[in-house]
């Protein structure tokens, strides 16, 4: 094995700062919860040094974002990333294209996802994140993100109108979100037995593609499959430009809700525009947030898809939003 990139001087600042951290939170400032948290974070194929960083910085576990195609390879993998007590939770499979027109494309999307649910099932993770499909470009005209009033069928997940008034502008977008749904119905069936046999769960991640954009429409989307190996995998940052509180998001997914993603959006003041940002300098209520989790029974993980701060400083985030504070 490699020795650590971290001195025992450092690695011991990182724990007493991490412990002098945790000490603060359990004071009466941090709220009581039943449900337990744990923190993660994204990385491509799990090598040691990055491990043991992020081992040392207070993270239990990674998401991995590299699928292998070797069993053996990726069994070693699992070996290093529990050998330094981490844990993969999950495989992030990504785009897919299930509603393409191309059905060369769809069988590449499908044979891509397969291979994301072997690695999952080869590196002990629970779930895939997998986003079904997207619709978007110059040709298609859709609503700006506070404009979105959906009406749909609840039984086929179908959308009859995406704004109040006139939805003539919108009439391909309309028609685009009701293919990419039974599209993606089709493909994600078509993957449950495989699914159930490798004993991982497809989790359904909503973000910036246009589609299922509003709370009863994701949830009755995920619930439409009746099926425990497919859930939500929620990003609470990729839905704050749709104006609907983060909190309200996830009392109304509730059960459905396998993973989350962490990451934070800061809307401007006419809430019209917004930026990406680190975790608790945007607009999202993270104490509403942790309370929403607890009431609808989330124990599991919260795996931060952000970079740029240094690895304790994302550490001392998410302990906070843990803690309720």
């Amino acid at each position: 094995m490699k020795p650590t990139a971290f001195s025992p001087s450092r690695r011991q600042f990182l724990a007493t700062a991490g412990a002098a951290s945790l000490s603060l939170l359990s004071s009466s400032n941090a709220a009581t919860f039943k449900t337990v948290i744990k923190k993660a974070k994204i990385i491509g194929k799990p090598e040691e040094k990055a491990l043991r960083d992020l081992k040392d910085a207070g993270f239990d576990g990674v998401e991995v974002s590299f699928l292998f195609d070797d069993e053996t390879e990726a069994k070693k993998a699992r070996e290093l990333v529990e050998g330094i007590g981490l844990k993969v939770h999950s495989v992030l499979r990504g785009w897919a294209e299930f509603n393409s027109d191309d059905p060369g494309q769809v069988a590449a999307s499908y044979a891509v996802t397969e291979k994301a649910l072997r690695t999952a099932n080869w590196l002990g993770a629970e779930t895939i994140l997998l986003v079904p499909c997207r619709v978007g470009g110059p040709t298609v005209k859709m609503p700006e993100p506070w404009e979105f009033d959906i009406e749909f069928d609840e039984k086929t997940g179908h959308v009859s109108r995406v704004v109040k008034g006139d939805n003539t502008p919108f009439a391909r977008y309309i028609a685009l979100q009701n293919k990419s749904t039974d599209g993606s119905k089709e493909q994600v069936t078509k993957l449950i037995p495989l699914a159930e046999k490798l004993n991982v769960i497809i989790g359904l991640e909503n973000v910036w593609n246009n589609l299922w954009v509003r709370p009863d429409l994701y949830k009755n989307f995920v619930a439409s499959f009746n099926h425990p190996f497919v859930q939500a995998y929620y990003d609470v940052g990729n839905h704050v430009k749709y104006l609907v509180p983060v909190h309200d998001w996830i009392h109304t997914l509730g059960g459905l809700i396998k993973k989350i993603h962490i990451k934070d959006y800061a809307l401007a003041p006419d809430n019209k525009s917004g930026k990406f940002v680190h975790p608790r300098d945007g607009s999202i209520d993270w104490p509403k947030m942790r309370q929403a989790l607890d009431d609808v029974g989330y124990n599991g993980w919260i795996t931060v898809e952000d970079n740029g701060l240094p690895l304790p400083e994302f550490t001392d985030r998410l302990n906070k939003i843990i803690a309720g504070v």
